[in-house]
């Protein structure tokens, strides 16, 4: 059965989509287990489903926009689910994101996430725009890499955690993506690659 909301770690995540226009070669959709759940959806849920999938779990500390995809593709669906768990549930609100919204959607959104998101954890993924398309692939091309920075930086003006993370796979810079981070303001934070 294809999971919508799942639970890791203390933290309800929410699986909104499979679009993503990035080709990450460490990409946990290419491991053979993921994350224990699966998230390939089938059609994109609407609004009401993920209201109703959180509303069918209750021991968590913040909800997660997160799966397989990256959440800020539907961001009306964000915003509309964010305020539900901002007026209901009063939980702290995170998306974790590629930071490549503003190419994706030809718009600015982040003024829409002020006041609904408590942090947004954003891909780094490198510390100069030749790595960044070696492991990200992505769609956009040489301009992704600085569309990421551009994107991290506004965050500040409209959410109050800003986090960059980046993969500890061969090739990544971690020093330096963390002089990155601390230019920029933002927290840093290292994930583990998981292999197949």
């Amino acid at each position: 059965m294809v999971t919508i909301a799942y639970t890791l770690n203390n933290s309800l995540y929410l699986n909104i989509t499979n679009q993503c226009p990035n080709a990450c070669i460490f990409c946990i959709r290419n491991t053979e287990n993921g994350v224990g759940y699966d998230l390939w959806l089938n059609e994109e849920p609407s609004a009401t489903a993920i209201i109703k999938a959180i509303q069918e779990h209750d021991d968590y500390q913040e909800i997660v926009f997160c799966g397989y995809g990256e959440p800020l593709s539907r961001p009306e669906i964000v915003v509309t689910v964010a305020k539900w768990i901002k007026q209901e549930l009063n939980k702290p609100v995170r998306i974790n994101t590629n930071g490549l919204a503003d190419l994706m959607l030809g718009y600015d959104v982040l003024p829409l996430l002020e006041g609904l998101v408590d942090t947004i954890s954003i891909s780094l993924n490198a510390d100069n725009a030749d790595d960044y398309f070696k492991l990200t692939k992505s769609k956009f091309g040489a301009k992704a890499f600085a569309a990421v920075l551009d994107f991290a930086r506004r965050s500040k003006k409209y959410i109050p955690r800003v986090v960059l993370s980046v993969v500890n796979v061969a090739g990544v810079d971690i020093a330096a993506c963390s002089r990155i981070a601390a230019e920029i303001g933002a927290d840093f934070r290292v994930r583990n690659y998981q292999e197949n």
